[in-house]
């Protein structure tokens, strides 16, 4: 019953409208530039929900990876020997803590890992440790993405 209402409420209008353009053939220059204006603005809000979505997902991995690397290289350095901040020598490798080997593929894209020397941390009231902290940086592509400082204790010498 209410289809029926329906359809009787719509004929109106659109027996109007067939009386009104009653010889006319198409589209009107301004239904199209309405229809084409429309089917715009619907392209560009979906070509920048892409676009965003690109680019958070760029930015995720890098993240990803550069995490990755970092907790590699805390795994590594903890697996070294301990080296004390006093003979602590960057230009010496039996004297500073060895660098992981970064995959090819991450290398090949400018990922890189380095260490900076280790800084001695006081604790009040404790004597025959050395208390260090250790700063390990995460780059890519030369910015820095990632700088973690951890720490590690070892007989003082």
């Amino acid at each position: 019953m209410i289809s029926v209402g329906v359809v009787i409420l719509m004929r109106r209008p659109v027996k109007l409208w067939l009386r009104v353009h009653k010889g006319q053939k198409g589209f009107t220059l301004i239904e199209t530039l309405v229809g084409v204006a429309i089917f715009a603005a619907i392209g560009v809000a979906l070509m920048s929900g892409l676009i965003t979505g690109y680019k958070s997902e760029a930015i995720s991995q890098e993240k990803v990876y550069a995490e990755g690397l970092a907790k590699s290289q805390v795994e590594y350095i903890w697996a070294q020997d301990y080296i004390s901040v006093a003979n602590y020598d960057p230009n010496d490798p039996a004297k500073r803590y060895a660098i992981i080997d970064i995959p090819a593929y991450l290398a090949g894209v400018g990922y890189s890992v380095e260490i900076n020397a280790p800084e001695t941390v006081d604790v009040p009231g404790v004597s025959g440790y050395e208390l260090q902290g250790v700063t390990i940086k995460v780059n890519y592509q030369g910015a820095t993405k990632l700088a973690i400082m951890f720490y590690r204790a070892g007989l003082a010498l």
